[in-house]
């Protein structure tokens, strides 16, 4: 079995494969002062709350956009399994040419992204990964990686919002039953919630007419749902789509 890591800058995605299957997976809050024992004890519980025996893992693969989690990831890799982690990084054989420069600034995250996209819907493609960030990546019909667009995650967003305006609270971020808000709260997740749909699809829009072609848009990451459902342009929405990619490097690499 296959143990694949996420870490993002809010949440760790967590995956087993058995196999091309995704037996289970979980979702965990990114600490960063987290100890190896700690890292080691939580995985352990999970795999027992799970009925799942950890000796069965036999390799780890891992992405990470929170450098100082590599060192304890490592060692609790090392400790709790008996396993040398893999790492996913520019350099990784992805299979996947990167015009991107330089290369060292993509995210494994926006490398893993890419590469599941090409697998499971072809090229070109632009992923929307609704995390911290929301990044919007770019796949050629060629099967390259262009490059993409960064902007602030909706929750980043929200929280500016909050902490500079001194009589708005914070609220749910949900989709408002309609655009012209009646109350205070009902404006603000009005703002939020179509202001951000409008964020996306105005930038995909753009991407698209610049890559041209029959171009799919796929969405993942804690708020696809949410806003994917919303937008015009996202045809897709692939939760596992990070971990499908983790999958398929870590296999091409260690073959």
């Amino acid at each position: 079995m296959l143990l694949v890591i996420d870490v993002g800058n809010t949440n760790t995605v967590v995956g087993v494969y058995e196999g091309e299957n995704l037996i289970t997976n979980w979702r965990l809050s990114t600490e960063r002062n987290r100890t190896i024992d700690e890292y080691g004890i939580l995985f352990r519980n999970l795999f027992t709350l799970a009925k799942m025996d950890s000796e069965k893992i036999t390799g780890i693969a891992i992405s990470s956009v929170v450098p100082p989690l590599n060192f304890p990831l490592t060692k609790m890799s090392e400790t709790y399994f008996g396993l040398t982690p893999y790492f996913i990084d520019y350099s990784s054989d992805t299979g996947m040419p990167i015009r991107y420069y330089p290369e060292t600034d993509v995210g494994a995250d926006r490398i893993v992204n890419s590469v599941a996209a090409i697998e499971r819907y072809g090229a070109p493609c632009i992923i929307v990964d609704f995390g911290t960030a929301t990044t919007f990546d770019a796949v050629s019909k060629n099967k390259e990686y262009l490059g993409g667009v960064i902007t602030p995650g909706l929750n980043i967003s929200a929280e500016a919002l909050f902490q500079r305006a001194a009589r708005l609270s914070r609220v749910e971020i949900r989709h408002p039953d309609r655009v012209i808000g009646e109350t205070t709260i009902g404006s603000v997740q009005s703002g939020l919630y179509f202001g951000y749909i409008g964020l996306v699809d105005g930038i995909l829009r753009r991407m698209i007419a610049e890559l041209g072609g029959e171009t799919k848009v796929i969405a993942t990451g804690g708020l696809a749902k949410l806003i994917g459902r919303g937008s015009e342009l996202i045809e897709e929405i692939d939760d596992d789509l990070t971990l499908e990619g983790l999958r398929l490097i870590y296999e091409r690499n260690k073959r």
